[in-house]
């Protein structure tokens, strides 16, 4: 890769309903355009986790517009990490990506207060990402 070619991360989840999406937005909004952020689903909701959007929305990051995306073998081709969280073996893997499990509570069907950690969590991993990314 050039120096300047952008990493691509993906997030991926079961549903890309609460933890992929909260970890996107998070990347995107502190690394700007300096990485190509993506996430997916190995059986992706219908809608984002409202409880989420909430959780988001009290730091300043609105995920109303987001949707849930199944994953596909070519996202995490076309992707330089590969992080996961609780998708298991549905995950393809590919030679050359460096990939990451996160183990995360799963927010679906809990409330605003309980994702709230999660989100925390979150946050706390993608800084420690964007400081590892910063030194490649």
């Amino acid at each position: 890769m050039s120096d300047t070619a952008k990493l691509s991360v993906l997030f991926v989840c079961v549903h890309n309903a609460g933890r992929s999406q909260m970890a996107a937005a998070f990347l995107a909004h502190l690394a700007g355009d300096r990485v190509i952020v993506n996430s997916a689903g190995s059986l992706p909701a219908d809608q984002v986790n409202p409880a989420a959007v909430a959780a988001m929305a009290e730091v300043g990051i609105d995920i109303t517009a987001a949707a849930p995306k199944v994953l596909t073998a070519e996202a995490v081709q076309a992707s330089d990490y590969v992080i996961t969280m609780g998708c298991g073996d549905a995950c393809p893997v590919f030679p050359g990506r460096t990939y990451l499990d996160w183990q995360l509570d799963d927010p679906a069907g809990k409330g605003v207060d309980a994702v709230r950690p999660i989100r925390d969590e979150i946050r706390r991993r993608v800084d420690a990402l964007l400081a590892e990314i910063g030194s490649r």
